[in-house]
């Protein structure tokens, strides 16, 4: 498993040459975005000035439309194109580098860039009940850490809000269920409850007034552990308050609260079944490459390791290869 500081030297030696040949791609990509998108701009806007300047509508001024409608349709011709190039770009950065990067960390992983987390997975975890109305995600990653075994990938869902507005026309919105990645392993324990961790926002945001709330809401029973700086940053509901402590011991929470320091991310955790699943939120598109600037830079592969290394921190965090229990 590749170290951060031999990161450098994997990027001078193999990875920055691969990125600057996918520079090429890169330029053509942006340049056909921009051309298709001014093709369509500026043609408006020279429509609208010469009618606002031309009091009587001349030859000229006759065949300007066509003249503009013929650019406009052209440029949509080249968004479309670029759609295209977008995908060949992606699929080229994912196959040279992503994998080289993955691969990099363990060779055994497995990583297929257009698949994810199914959705079975994803209702199992039990840690987003709204009804989703979009699925999406990609970067799977499947293998073993020493003795654990995870699976992983980005994930992305949404349920569609229907409203009207004062005219009564409709209105249709997509809304972000959870966004970012997903992950789970082996905890080694079969669980006869459930144990739901989720970030405490409610007592962050509206103090005395959040415990209350937390103790009426939740997926179960609000459970109270004798760690202050836990509770500061996690809530914890449980349908059996016994085994969540027996889960939860001060090792455990002072990793999670490393974790959550580390990345500095929503975080939820479910403990079901004999895995643990950890759903770690962001806003960003995490494993795609760069179009408006530059992809040559070490920084980006940084960061995408650091992302591929969440895996192996949580399992290391949570001593999930110390095997101190046995399935029953």
């Amino acid at each position: 498993m590749i170290k951060r500081e031999e990161l450098e030297q994997l990027y001078n030696k193999d990875l920055k040459e691969k990125l600057s040949g996918l520079e090429g791609m890169r330029k053509k990509l942006l340049l056909h975005r921009l051309a298709g998108i001014a093709g369509i701009i500026v043609p408006f806007i020279i429509f609208i000035a010469t009618l606002s300047a031309t009091s009587t509508l001349n030859n000229s001024a006759l065949f300007l439309p066509i003249v503009l409608a013929a650019i406009i349709i052209f440029s949509i011709v080249i968004l479309i194109l670029s759609i295209k190039k977008k995908r060949l770009y992606r699929k080229a950065y994912k196959s040279e580098v992503v994998t080289k990067i993955v691969h990099a960390i363990d060779p055994n992983w497995n990583y297929v860039p257009d698949q994810s987390i199914s959705t079975a997975e994803y209702l199992e975890s039990d840690l987003f009940r709204t009804h989703y109305d979009k699925y999406e995600g990609d970067d799977f990653i499947s293998g073993v850490i020493d003795k654990t075994d995870f699976r992983c990938s980005e994930l992305h869902t949404q349920y569609k809000s229907v409203s009207t507005d004062h005219d009564g026309k409709r209105q249709d919105k997509w809304v972000t269920i959870f966004k970012g990645l997903f992950f789970h392993a082996d905890f080694n324990k079969h669980f006869t409850g459930k144990t739901y961790i989720a970030p405490d926002v409610a007592e962050r945001v509206l103090g005395n007034l959040g415990k209350k709330l937390q103790k009426i809401t939740g997926k179960a029973d609000l459970v109270k552990l004798e760690n202050p700086e836990f509770e500061k940053y996690f809530v914890v509901h449980a349908t059996d308050q016994i085994e969540a402590r027996y889960i939860l011991t001060p090792t455990i929470m002072e990793a999670l609260v490393k974790i959550y320091k580390e990345y500095k991310r929503p975080i939820h955790l479910s403990f079901i079944g004999s895995r643990v699943y950890c759903a770690i939120s962001f806003t960003r598109d995490l494993f795609e490459p760069k179009i408006m600037r530059s992809g040559v830079k070490f920084e980006d592969m940084e960061n995408m390791y650091d992302l591929f290394m969440v895996n192996a921190t949580i399992i290391k965090e949570l001593n999930l290869n110390t095997r101190i229990w046995t399935k029953d």
